[in-house]
């Protein structure tokens, strides 16, 4: 199992979660397609619930909650960059031409979050690990495996990424208009643009859960209520697909030619 044991370097994508209008639903959804176990948690964290696979964090999934007169988040899967100060990526990514949606804050012990948009729109959120530093386990079936970014300026997004996390964003060996996100020389996800989606999707990042088969999982989703985007296909990196979960959250499936 590819367990993860020490802090994510800034920059790279360390956890992934899910706001639902319903959370118990989600939790029952994930749970028969991926294997997850979950359970809401506790009041003083809203009811967050920390998904495991194999008894190692894999995913969080918690109630789509908004302040009074605001509107609901949308349902939707956030990636989550790693940072060692919080505030300091704050001010780094105003100073880059990003947006701030909610402000650095303390989440007890386990670290320091905050939620931002880039230039383009795409939303991410940036995570400080205190006493939790995000996936204990990725990279294997039902474990998040790949987090791509989807924008309509690569070159916008290169010159922000690098100002405010210091990723770099090169063009991919082999790879037709797609590019690699790296920190330290190390892949950690992905580009692609904007215009490979139907017309009127806004810029985001896209969440990619390793699977052992894609077609038979494809199949169970639908029958739980899912939705299929992009029908099972193959690429360079494996066989994948594109779908929505019951509550319209879009996230990815693979199965990658390595793992």
């Amino acid at each position: 199992m590819p367990e993860i044991t020490t802090p994510y370097a800034t920059g790279t994508p360390c956890w992934v979660d899910l706001m639902a209008k319903d959370q118990q639903a989600a939790l029952d959804f994930y749970q028969d397609l991926l294997g997850w176990q979950g359970q809401r948690g506790p009041a003083e964290f809203g009811g967050y619930a920390v998904c495991e696979l194999h008894g190692k964090a894999v995913a969080g999934i918690g109630p789509a909650m908004a302040p009074e007169g605001m509107p609901e988040p949308p349902t939707v899967w956030t990636s989550y960059l790693a940072s060692t100060d919080a505030q300091v990526t704050q001010d780094a990514i105003v100073a880059a031409g990003g947006t701030v949606l909610v402000p650095a804050m303390d989440v007890g012990n386990l670290g320091r979050m905050l939620v931002a948009s880039d230039p383009q729109g795409a939303v991410f959120g940036v995570w400080q690990p205190g006493e939790f530093f995000g996936a204990q386990v990725v990279n294997e079936p039902g474990a998040l495996t790949w987090n791509e970014l989807h924008t309509s300026d690569v070159e916008g997004a290169t010159a922000f990424y690098r100002e405010a996390f210091g990723i770099e964003i090169e063009p991919m060996e082999g790879a037709d208009a797609y590019w690699q996100m790296s920190v330290g020389g190390r892949p950690v996800g992905g580009v692609t643009l904007l215009a490979n989606d139907p017309p009127g999707t806004p810029a985001h990042w896209l969440t990619y859960f390793a699977v052992d088969d894609v077609d038979s999982t494809v199949d169970a989703l639908v029958k739980r209520g899912g939705t299929v985007l992009a029908p099972p296909f193959d690429m360079m990196a494996g066989r994948m697909t594109v779908v929505a979960d019951p509550q319209g959250a879009p996230f990815a499936m693979i199965k990658p030619n390595q793992m």
